[in-house]
């Protein structure tokens, strides 16, 4: 069974950028859609950015991070990394990566769920 662990999470000010790593243990991501989800304090857990398996030749974004984020995938490394730039006050939240997606928008459709990484953005 796959195991999926963030991190690269932490405090940053509004304009800063971080990047976020997921990896994954006990299997392989190659053959999985992997997107990145995230949650903020009283709000439902939303899509962010997803890539589809193999090359990740395909890849969406939600409309609130297009332009300043980009998902992309390490085989190599095992590992699919978000990047995230121009960071607002409003992205502040706990970010968590799944795999196994059959459907990239609802978090329902994953298989496998890492803990989240807490990303906090002061204004």
């Amino acid at each position: 069974q796959v195991q999926v662990v963030e991190s690269g999470g932490g405090l940053v000010q509004a304009g800063d950028s971080l990047k976020l790593s997921c990896a994954a243990s006990g299997g392989t991501f190659i053959d999985l859609h992997v997107a990145w989800f995230r949650q903020a304090p009283g709000k439902e857990r939303e899509f962010v950015a997803g890539v589809v398996a193999w090359s990740g030749g395909s890849i969406a974004y939600a409309d609130p991070v297009k332009g300043r984020f980009t998902i992309s995938r390490d085989n190599a490394k095992n590992m699919v990394l978000l990047e995230m730039n121009m960071l607002k006050a409003e992205d502040t939240a706990v970010y968590y990566c799944a795999a196994g997606c059959s459907a990239w928008r609802f978090p329902r459709s994953c298989a496998y769920w890492g803990q989240g990484t807490q990303v906090t953005v002061s204004s």
